[in-house]
């Protein structure tokens, strides 16, 4: 008979978990997924080519209705797990519903954060994460009235780029001295500011935020330095959150995230978590791709094969605003590191390689991100690059054409 597997949480680290699972252990477990969202698993990735009309709605669905059907996947979407009832190997959701489970993975990802400001409560203030998010800005952009995004990272990018498409009249605000400081250097950034800006977003840097003020909804933010900038909404894109409750309430151990093993169990036996819910070793990734290599480990691991998770190089390869993006590994470079840089803004393309004991080490491309994957490559199998130093720069076809 099989074991009830339930995985609360509906997004991208459950349907590779569930993908994995497929090919290494079907028929073991009758897997369930509870998701709160109202749809299929989709590509949060593409939320904002949605927002900027640029595919529809449901072309980002990861899986179709028919793939989870014949993998035997019992799919609870639109349910909300109140409680979870370790000694008794139970889940409760909202409406007295309850389900038991033998192993259980918590998937529950992350919530935008709000900055604590007055003002805050007024109508027409949003965030942007998730598909309910994108069909509030896309009523909101009809309206063709400024909005002021803040937050000037991943999420906030995409949102002020979205709206900008759609023909809304954004400013950006960035409390940071640079756009995405977490992934690029100071040139990467700057690069990318000036090609957002062609875009047709406004972008303010080192702007604290103070207030949002208006009478019953928003008519504008204020700065620390007493700027003013009139809106008719704010969207906040200001970072993530780990959804950690569920796991606290339960008595599972949590500190920035739900703290999980090399093999991604919890405090609690038999309770496992992993993407952007769950600390490892002291990180909380918020990216897909270390969900995405959990998610194999931890496949690997109820199969009831030897498997670990020693933690994973961090990378970032998107299209940001329409722009390419990739940075991997350690972009800024320490001492006894050098740097290998090209930069032609004409152009809108920058390269950098980090090279440290004859390895490459980190990378940072704006533009042109065709061999991304191969510095990746390099980077997470410490290859030695000495023979192909002087080339490198200029991709694998040039540095490898044998190989090409």
């Amino acid at each position: 008979m099989s074991e009830p597997l339930v995985i609360v949480g509906n997004g991208m680290a459950a349907a590779r978990l569930v993908d994995e699972l497929a090919k290494t252990s079907l028929g073991r477990y009758a897997i369930a997924v509870i998701g709160a969202e109202p749809r299929l698993a989709y590509n949060r990735v593409l939320l904002s080519s949605v927002l900027a009309g640029e595919i529809a709605s449901h072309d980002i669905e990861l899986k179709p209705a028919s793939w989870w059907r014949d993998r035997g996947v019992t799919l609870k979407y639109n349910s909300l797990v109140t409680e979870i009832d370790v000694g008794r190997r139970e889940l409760k959701i909202a409406g007295d519903e309850s389900v038991e489970f033998s192993r259980l993975v918590l998937a529950t990802g992350s919530s935008p954060l709000r900055l604590n400001l007055p003002g805050v409560d007024l109508a027409g203030v949003h965030t942007f994460r998730d598909s309910r998010d994108v069909d509030l800005l896309l009523a909101l952009a009809m309206r063709k009235r400024p909005v002021v995004v803040v937050g000037g990272g991943l999420l906030g990018l995409e949102a002020a780029y979205g709206l900008a498409k759609a023909g809304t009249p954004v400013t950006l605000l960035h409390l940071m001295d640079r756009l995405m400081e977490r992934q690029l250097d100071p040139p990467a950034a700057d690069l990318l500011k000036m090609m957002v800006e062609r875009k047709g977003v406004e972008v303010l840097l080192k702007a604290d935020t103070a207030r949002i003020y208006g009478s019953t909804r928003v008519e504008g933010v204020e700065l620390a330095d007493g700027r003013k900038i009139e809106a008719d909404a704010v969207v906040f894109a200001a970072g993530i959150r780990p959804n950690t409750v569920l796991a606290q309430q339960a008595g599972i151990a949590v500190n920035r995230g739900i703290m999980v093993d090399d093999v991604l169990q919890t405090s609690a036996p038999d309770i496992y978590a992993l993407g952007e819910c769950a600390e490892h070793r002291g990180v909380c990734y918020g990216l897909v791709e270390p969900a995405y290599e959990q998610a194999r480990v931890l496949a690997r691991h109820l199969a009831g094969r030897p498997a670990a998770y020693a933690g994973s190089v961090v990378a970032t390869n998107l299209k940001v605003s329409g722009v390419s993006v990739f940075s991997a590994g350690d972009f800024l470079g320490t001492d006894g590191s050098e740097a290998i840089m090209l930069s032609d803004i004409r152009r809108g393309t920058y390269k950098k390689l980090v090279i440290a004991d004859g390895r490459l080490v980190g990378a940072v491309l704006v533009g042109d991100t065709a061999d991304a994957l191969w510095y990746l490559e390099l980077i997470r199998e410490r290859k030695q690059v000495a023979a192909i130093r002087s080339d490198m720069m200029f991709g694998r076809s040039f540095a490898l054409p044998t190989a090409a």
